[in-house]
């Protein structure tokens, strides 16, 4: 009997076996050459579309890079960018993706690609997401789907998430983590959360979800609103006369004014760091500084935040383009706080520029390669578009932050410290206010043995660090330091 018993389990393990690798990874997905890159790729890519909504030819697009190391083992990562309204794309191309881009020598060529030797798919496989449906090259066929939120962003990528590792059900086994940067601080705990309700309500496939990661990310209106302030005086921006008097007016209320004082006090932080690059207070801000024409409407909306719908500036010299701001304070309209679409819906972001993007991905050849035949729906590739409209309804996303942590997922929420489009000083604030009991106290943490930045770790594995001389998108300021801190957290190592 017993025989016949490991005859039968021998039997439905070699059926289990055969699913998989016949059921792997489809072979019209795999993108077999990069145009600009010449060599052997250090792993295989894959690329194409998940119909999240077959009623509304609703598709997500993604890109994905099997781990350099040991891709049946190494975990899974879903990595999103912010905006709302940015491709994910600006993480591959200009982060930590598999290669490094150099601008192309004569106009109308392509950049030329060289390996990344800091890509983070050297530890991990990593998936790159176009989403919500009208980001990057994600598309719908009905364009009411264009309207949308966070919450249905959330459970349309769970979705995406769910039918992506049908294709690829080798992976399922494998540490699964969501990462991401930016307005992502409210894409990924929502996502997280609704990954949460699945693996509680049973639904299949089950993933092996284990934690989470946000870089510099939109959190809550209050905290992320009134980071600013400490943080321009913290770095020697505004004086400690102005500090003082804004303090005292606002009452540490800098978000939303309640004063003609705090007001005025506010306009004069504005002023001080007018011109100022917001994603890194190092770099230059190649718009310029010219003041420009505002509606009075907007009077309470930082400067630099105001140059969001330039259309003509001088493009920089530097090869980057980062995720769209969250506001440092929301303006003020007709006594009322208006929307987060009407705020963000605009392709043009202050002190950048993505020319090296928008010509890889808007060639035929590089689109023809990475499978996005949907060319009638997706005429061209930006890196932020203006074709959504997107309303910011899922609130303060600490709610989401205890309920992830509570139930014992894994959470590291990094800044970097040059940042002043979401200020470390509101992550470290909002972080401190979960309430959670502090385990590992405020200290360095070093990578070869040189201070890279700080850290501290609370109760229910939540861990806040910040990232030295790194500005709003971490891994392209400090690429080593930034697989670093990642390889250790996805190896459940202390940081």
């Amino acid at each position: 009997m017993a025989n016949a018993y490991s005859t039968v389990f021998l039997v439905l393990l070699h059926i289990y076996l055969s699913f998989v690798l016949t059921h792997s990874a489809p072979e019209s997905a795999i993108v077999t050459q990069i145009p600009g890159f010449n060599g052997t790729l250090p792993s295989k890519h894959y690329a194409g579309y998940v119909t999240v909504d077959e009623s509304h030819g609703r598709n997500l697009y993604y890109y994905f890079v099997v781990s350099e190391g040991k891709p049946s083992e190494d975990p899974m990562v879903l990595w999103l960018n912010g905006g709302p309204g940015c491709s994910s794309f600006d993480g591959f191309i200009y982060e930590h993706g598999p290669f490094n881009f150099e601008a192309a020598k004569t106009k109308g060529s392509l950049p030329t690609l060289h390996l990344n030797p800091y890509s983070w798919s050297k530890v991990s496989n990593i998936l790159y997401l176009d989403s919500p449906a009208g980001v990057g090259f994600s598309y719908s066929e009905n364009e009411t789907d264009y309207e949308t939120g966070d919450i249905k962003t959330a459970l349309d990528t769970h979705a995406f998430i769910l039918k992506w590792f049908e294709l690829y059900p080798e992976f399922l086994p494998n540490p699964f983590f969501i990462a991401g940067e930016s307005y992502a601080g409210v894409y990924v705990p929502t996502l997280a959360y609704e990954v949460m309700k699945g693996i509680d309500a049973g639904v299949k496939p089950n993933l092996n979800f284990k934690g989470y990661m946000v870089g510099n990310g939109v959190t809550d209106e209050k905290f992320d609103g009134n980071a600013l302030v400490p943080f321009a005086h913290g770095m020697g921006l505004i004086s400690d006369e102005l500090f003082e008097a804004v303090n005292s007016d606002c009452n540490g209320n800098f978000y939303n004014p309640l004063s003609d004082n705090c007001s005025s006090k506010l306009a004069k932080v504005d002023k001080d760091i007018d011109g100022l690059n917001i994603y890194d207070i190092l770099e230059p801000c190649y718009h310029g500084t010219e003041a420009q024409e505002i509606s009075p409407s907007y009077i309470r909306l930082p400067s630099s935040f105001r140059k969001l719908g330039e259309t003509e500036r001088p493009l920089p010299v530097r090869k980057r383009m980062f995720g769209r701001a969250w506001p440092l304070r929301a303006p003020v309209r007709d006594g009322n706080v208006p929307t987060w679409p009407q705020l963000m819906n605009s392709n043009n972001v202050p002190c950048t520029d993505d020319e090296i993007a928008n010509t890889w991905l808007n060639n035929e050849a590089v689109r023809k390669a990475i499978h996005t035949a949907q060319k009638s729906l997706v005429s061209s590739w930006v890196l932020c578009t203006d074709k959504i409209s997107f309303n910011h309804d899922a609130g303060s996303m600490i709610k989401y932050h205890k309920n992830l942590t509570s139930r014992g997922y894994r959470a590291l929420i990094f800044s970097g410290d040059h940042d002043m489009c979401v200020p470390f000083t509101g992550s470290q604030a909002w972080t401190r206010s979960v309430g959670y009991k502090i385990v590992d106290e405020w200290r360095p943490w070093l990578f070869n043995g040189q201070v890279a930045g700080f850290t501290q770790g609370y109760d229910n594995n939540l861990t806040f660090m910040t990232i030295k001389g790194a500005g709003h998108t971490v891994p392209e300021y400090k690429p080593q330091e930034a697989l670093d801190f990642y390889k250790r957290f996805l190896a459940g190592l202390p940081i």
